[in-house]
């Protein structure tokens, strides 16, 4: 198991690595002058050249890189072209609400997802089938805005204009401040990430379990006498999880980079957020930070995703 982990950690350093080098280049080469961003248009060109002097950005490009990659082994990105803060401390500053945010729609989805496509998978054709598959059709159709808007209006909007407060719109606040006023503020969040995705889930479960249920072992397995119960959730629900684990890897993954459509419709001020303002500000440090960050959440969760695999099939330490 150890020599299993140290070759995923040294592929994920690796990718990392790569990563590094591809943003920085992309961002060298972009459009630009990031001087003239931080002194204004008003600089005069010796101002400018002092500034370009103080970041390093009069060196070659393999020195800045460099430099840039030894500071970044130690968790320091520079600093913010727009606000002279260190880039980490922005992106850990918004990282609480993007976590809680995913933490909470992640337990949602799960459990409204799957439950949904074990009932598909058991009564195929049926009518529950059906309504399964209803579920799945909208929660993939609907764009995740529009659900936002919608539960806004419904849920807000009509319950202020009726003169009470169902929901707030939006905002963050601290878990460790109040967590009530925490899961209040998240739950319109949480409900809006989780209809959405939960689709996802029901659709890889049901079309799994139903491939599984075919399986010569289930049916021997009924012909044993197990109760249908036993043999769907103990035998079959677990030939499921591969795929199903491989998916959340990668939602978990993306999601911690910055969930910018619903952070933008509820004004939680979290990396998504962050993101889409240095984007509009060109802010370079900033917005390389938060894709070194994204790259970081995708490369563990796919070392935690192996390591699921090795604990539920033996037989991928020896591959």
């Amino acid at each position: 198991m150890s020599r299993y982990l140290a070759q995923r950690i040294g592929f994920a350093v690796l990718i990392l690595f790569s990563l590094s080098i591809f943003v920085f280049v992309l961002f060298f080469v972009a459009p630009g002058d990031p001087a003239r961003m931080i002194a204004g248009d008003k600089a005069t060109e010796t101002q400018l050249e002092q500034i370009r002097s103080n970041l390093g950005l009069d060196q070659p490009i393999y020195v800045q890189y460099g430099r840039f990659i030894a500071k970044a082994a130690t968790g320091d990105l520079g600093f913010s072209y727009r606000n002279q803060q260190p880039v980490t401390e922005l992106i850990v500053r918004r990282l609480p609400a993007t976590i809680s945010l995913v933490i909470g729609g992640v337990i949602f989805w799960l459990a409204l997802g799957i439950p949904i496509g074990i009932m598909s998978a058991r009564f195929p054709g049926g009518f529950r089938d059906r309504l399964g598959q209803g579920f799945i059709l909208l929660g993939l159709s609907f764009p995740t805005f529009v659900l936002g808007m919608l539960s806004l209006y419904v849920f807000y909007f009509l319950p202020r204009k009726a003169g009470f407060m169902l929901f707030p719109p939006g905002g963050y606040k601290p878990f460790l401040a109040d967590p009530v006023d925490w899961a209040w503020h998240l739950f319109l969040p949480w409900t809006t990430l989780a209809l959405v995705t939960a689709a996802i889930y029901a659709r890889l479960t049901r079309g799994k379990l139903i491939e599984v249920l075919g399986e010569d072992y289930i049916r021997t397995a009924r012909a044993k006498g197990l109760s249908e119960a036993k043999v769907v959730y103990k035998h079959g629900l677990r030939a499921t999880l591969t795929p199903l684990i491989t998916q959340l890897g990668a939602d978990i993954a993306l999601l911690l980079g910055g969930v910018i459509v619903i952070e933008q419709i509820y004004g939680l001020q979290g990396v998504g957020a962050l993101a889409v303002q240095s984007v509009r500000n060109l802010d370079r440090p900033v917005i390389i930070g938060i894709v070194l960050m994204g790259g970081f959440f995708i490369v563990v969760t796919n070392i935690i995703v192996d390591l699921l695999y090795a604990v539920l099939d033996p037989r991928v330490r020896g591959a």
